[in-house]
């Protein structure tokens, strides 16, 4: 008489899940190749699992990173770039030279250095909260 095949043991393994009700082999279904079969959908698997849309969100958040550091460069150019113009039209106002690079720059410096790292740690708490699904 033939031996019937044993049934191959499988071990998952990873955070429960919440959700009410899973069909009997979502389980099976839940990861690997299939994260969206058993209902409870995550980006991080997205992210972690390297597929289109993981790549799609993580390119956002390139693009909003650069966005800012792009906007933060153009105001850099404004702001010193027509410096070394205004100091060769006025020759022999050395006392504005210093005043505008000693004194007036800086704050105009720090106020933009700030505005960039608060706009970064936002787009990356935004990133955070999509990626954890809160």
């Amino acid at each position: 008489m033939p031996q019937d095949p044993v049934e191959r043991r499988v071990v998952v393994t990873g955070p429960p899940r919440r959700t009410g009700f899973t069909h009997p082999h979502a389980r099976l279904r839940s990861r690997g190749r299939y994260p969206h079969a058993s209902g409870y959908y995550r980006p991080r698997t997205e992210i972690d699992e390297q597929t289109t849309l993981g790549h799609t969100y993580v390119r956002s958040l390139m693009r909003s990173q650069l966005r800012a550091a792009l906007v933060v460069f153009a105001v850099l150019a404004l702001l010193v770039g027509p410096l070394p113009l205004l100091f060769a039209a006025m020759p022999d106002a050395h006392r504005l030279e210093w005043a505008v690079l000693g004194f007036c720059l800086y704050l105009p410096l720090v106020l933009l250095a700030r505005w960039y790292v608060r706009r970064a740690e936002r787009n990356e708490r935004d990133f955070v909260r999509l990626v954890e699904d809160r």
